[in-house]
């Protein structure tokens, strides 16, 4: 496993086996993937792709039919290496009686984190989170969007290496979206490698540095968003300081100088993260069994 690898996948697969052992589902198969420290990475996937149950191997909560998955160098079904794992579920199983800094408290103590310092790491967690003004309520009381707060400072209770978040916007408004999309920002900069699932592929747009799209169990794309929304098709000149005219249409190769105006930027556009699943989705059921092939030049270097 390579040294800026914090997760990497070989050959990943899952079988799931009705009473008499006859296989009933693969839900994950031949997965070969890696995540490299620092780094915010999409894993996307309609409904039964096999997000949750690559989260789950991750995490050594299933075991895997065949091939390996390691975290931190070490094989995922070693408990030990979550110490160094913050998890926000899509749906936060908390204590509904206890308060923030009760459960922030009882998080801690689970990982032996003395009492002082944990005192300290509460207490900045639920400031960082914006639950400061009702840090005394009972989790009961808290709404959707709270309880999605409070999850997530409970994740970082332990300042985790690596931070999985499976829907991290999930009943938030507009407002909590943005401070959640900048908080992951945040974390990266701090030097956290963040896992994070969505089906708000806005979301995954405006954050990830790199996607992952699964579909029925398989691998179907993998790469830099920036590189996979790009449209190599076309061509696309941006300016500024100029405005458009019939005499900047007729010669717009030369034009730009002439008009006082300076060329900006070369590239090529980009569509958008939600056309690039919808359309890796249907190709996806048009040709069963299709698979995500690496590109020669990567193959060649491994």
């Amino acid at each position: 496993m390579a040294a800026d690898y914090v997760v990497e996948t070989r050959s990943l697969t899952k079988v799931y086996r009705d009473f008499w052992g006859r296989k009933k589902k693969t839900a994950l198969n031949a997965l070969d993937l890696t995540i490299h420290k620092g780094e915010i990475f999409g894993l996307l996937g309609p409904n039964g792709s096999g997000k949750t149950t690559t989260i789950k191997l991750l995490l050594g909560l299933l075991f895997p039919t065949a091939g390996d998955a390691f975290v931190f160098g070490e094989p995922a079904a070693k408990v030990e290496k979550n110490e160094k794992i913050g998890y926000l579920p899509e749906e936060s199983y908390l204590y509904r009686f206890l308060n923030a800094e009760e459960t922030l408290d009882f998080y801690g103590r689970l990982f032996d984190i003395p009492a002082d310092v944990r005192r300290k790491r509460a207490g900045e967690l639920i400031e960082m989170v914006g639950l400061g003004a009702d840090k005394k309520r009972i989790l009961r009381e808290y709404s959707k969007g709270m309880r999605q707060r409070i999850g997530l400072a409970q994740a970082l209770i332990n300042d985790p290496g690596l931070v999985i978040l499976d829907e991290p916007t999930s009943g938030l408004d507009p407002l909590g979206t943005r401070w959640m999309k900048d908080l992951i920002l945040d974390l990266r900069s701090k030097g956290k490698t963040v896992l994070m699932c969505s089906h708000r592929l806005d979301d995954v747009q405006d954050v990830c540095d790199r996607i992952a799209i699964l579909y029925n169990g398989d691998l179907q794309t993998l790469g830099k968003v920036s590189n996979l929304l790009e449209d190599a098709n076309r061509l696309e000149l941006r300016a500024r300081d100029v405005k458009e005219s019939p005499e900047l249409k007729a010669d717009l190769e030369a034009v730009f100088r002439k008009y006082g105006g300076r060329l900006e930027a070369v590239g090529h556009p980009t569509t958008t993260l939600e056309d690039l699943f919808l359309r890796i989705v249907e190709e996806s059921k048009a040709r069963p069994g299709r698979r995500y092939q690496p590109p020669a030049e990567a193959a060649a270097g491994r």
